[in-house]
Order: C-alpha cells, then structure tokens, then sequence
C-alpha cells in the first residue's frame, strides 16, 4: 500500500488541492481513456463504455486551517476549515503553506499554566505560536488566507499491517480505492466515471458540479465514516467492513443501490455494516440532487479518531470496500429504482 501512503502524506487542504490532484492524475491516467480537471477543479477519469454510465466520486481535499490575521505579538489566528474539534487542535504542530513552510502549534494563553485551566477552549481561543513576531512573519508570505495543516502526521502501519493511521485518512482512503478500481477495471466494457472532488469539506461542492456535467445513470461516494465501536453494542466497527450508508444527517441512501451491495457481501462472504446517523453528509448528497435526481449512496471505510491528525483504519475494510464494488462495477446494473 504504498501508493496508499502518499496519498495520505500528501497536501491538499480544501479550496488548496493542487499537489494531491497531481498525485493522483499521475496515477490513474494509466488506466482510464482520459483524464481532465473540471472548470470548479474536480479531476476525473473516464473509461468509456457502454451503458450505464455510472459515476464513483471520491473527494480528495483534507481538513485544514486558515489564517485570519496576525496580532503584532506574532499570534495567528485562524479558521477551520472543515468540522474540527477544539480538542484535536490542542498541541498540535501545524504547517503553514509559504514558499518554505513554517513551523509551527497551536495553543491557547491560558495553557501557560494548569491553574487557569477551567474548560476547554473554543477555537476563537487558539493561536498559532511560530516564535515569530509578525513583522518577520509577514515577510516571510504568511497573510490572511493562507493556508494551514497537521504537520508531522506520517502515516504508518501497525498492528502487523492490519493498521494505517496518519492524516487526511478522510478521504484519501476513498481516492486510493478508486485508483484500485481503475486499475483492476481497466479492461471493463462499461463506461465509468471516476471523480475526485474538491472542497467537499467546506459544502460538499466539487460533486455538484460534476455529478451534473456527467449525469449518470447512478453513483455511489467513496468516503469514511466515524466508527462506534468503544461501545458495548457498536454498528460500525474497525474489521467489520465497508459501511453502506442507510441514514445520515441529510439524506437517506438509494436503497436500490444498497441492496445490490448488501446481496455481493452475503454472496461473496464480505462482511458489511449498516450506517445509520444523525450527522454528516457526503458527496452522494449533492450528486442526488442534480439535474432530475441521481440514484447514490455511499460506501466508507470506517475510521476511528477521524477529522484528526492521527486517524486509525484498518487494511482489511480497505480490500473488502475495493472487492465489493469491483463486483458490482464488473456487471452493473443498468437502472436503479428507488
């Protein structure tokens, strides 16, 4: 897997995604009929084929920050971008994206000292502490709007290989199983889509453009969802296999779409887990939303600690997520009812 390891090593905050797309051109323009960057920056692959034409998406921007000004002390104060926890921020090194990027954490005046400790801090009282004052900073490019990300996150394997953690595994693991597929797909006779979107984690946006340049017959989002399984009766669990998206905060999977995934895993002994949720959302929302209405869904790889620097999966979802749809996408089905 490691291709897998420089996707996730890669830079590619939301809104920022130019070196990852090169990565990834790089990569899948072996396999497909040809590769182009869309006007809104989504880079996508195309096998042609015959019908259906069917679209898999998989955004490729991380979680980030971004710099809102500087105080004369040389404090930076930032935004997020994307959902991050003030807790996952806390100590963190980050890197700020200059010329020659510069080092450098985030912290809060009152963790000078335990004493003044009395609740977690919002993220309006972090700061990015680089030991510069801002004359030098400024000098060095740093300004408003640019952009910032986990620094020092190297993704590695663990647990005998069963493990990979490090950053951005949200949703670098979902381009890596694209490529995957395009690789293992490349001599398929159907025409397929393979779409890696942009600022998906500021609003879900790239997809909505291409769902609607494209207008497949269906499309299934590439993706990662958190995991419960600290719990005594988890749903969704490390080595429990690709999740397929029944329920999430805005939208109700295809159940068609579903149900063709659910009989491969019962035929083929894939293990798969059932998502049911009251947050987030992904690309499927807004490819469901194009033109007359896309039948999609969404498959994700769970993820323990996700939307942090050091995120957790495990290989074995990864392989299983990458057969499943290999199965379906090798005969896909022409329509989809709801």
């Amino acid at each position: 897997m490691e291709l897998l390891q420089k996707l996730i090593n890669s830079y590619g905050v939301s809104g920022d995604e130019g070196e990852i797309r090169d990565l990834i051109e790089n990569e899948i323009k072996k396999y497909v009929d040809e590769v182009y960057t869309d006007k809104f920056g989504n880079l996508i692959g195309h096998k042609k084929g015959k019908v259906p034409r069917v679209m898999l998406a998989a955004h490729m921007d991380e979680i980030g920050l971004m710099v809102k000004r500087i105080n004369p002390k040389g404090k930076i104060i930032f935004s997020t971008i994307g959902g991050i926890e003030v807790s996952a921020l806390i100590g963190q090194k980050v890197a700020i994206q200059t010329k020659n990027p510069i080092i450098g954490v985030i912290t809060a005046d009152q963790m000078s000292s335990g004493d003044t400790i009395k609740e977690l801090p919002k993220v309006t009282d972090l700061f990015i502490d680089t030991g510069l004052k801002k004359e030098e900073l400024t000098k060095l490019g740093v300004e408003t709007g640019s952009y910032v990300h986990f620094y020092d996150s190297n993704c590695c394997f663990v647990g005998d290989g069963d493990f990979i953690c490090g950053k951005a595994l949200d949703n670098r693991l979902g381009c890596y199983i694209l490529i995957e597929l395009a690789k293992s797909l490349k001599d398929n006779k159907n025409e397929l889509f393979y779409v890696f979107t942009v600022q998906e984690e500021i609003g879900l946006s790239g997809a909505r453009t291409s769902a609607y340049t494209i207008d497949p017959a269906w499309a299934i989002a590439v993706d990662t969802t958190t995991t419960d399984d600290v719990y005594s009766t988890p749903t969704r669990s490390l080595g429990g296999g690709p999740c397929l998206t029944i329920k999430d905060a805005l939208m109700i999977g295809n159940k068609c779409i579903n149900g063709w995934l659910k009989d491969i895993g019962k035929k083929h002994d894939i293990p798969v887990q059932y998502d049911v949720s009251e947050y987030g959302a992904t690309d499927a929302l807004t490819i469901s939303l194009s033109r007359g209405g896309i039948p999609a869904t969404t498959v994700s790889v769970p993820v323990r600690n996700i939307h942090t620097a050091v995120g957790v999966a495990n290989t074995n979802d990864i392989r299983n997520t990458i057969k499943i749809l290999e199965i379906l996408l090798k005969k896909p089905p022409l329509v989809c009812l709801v």
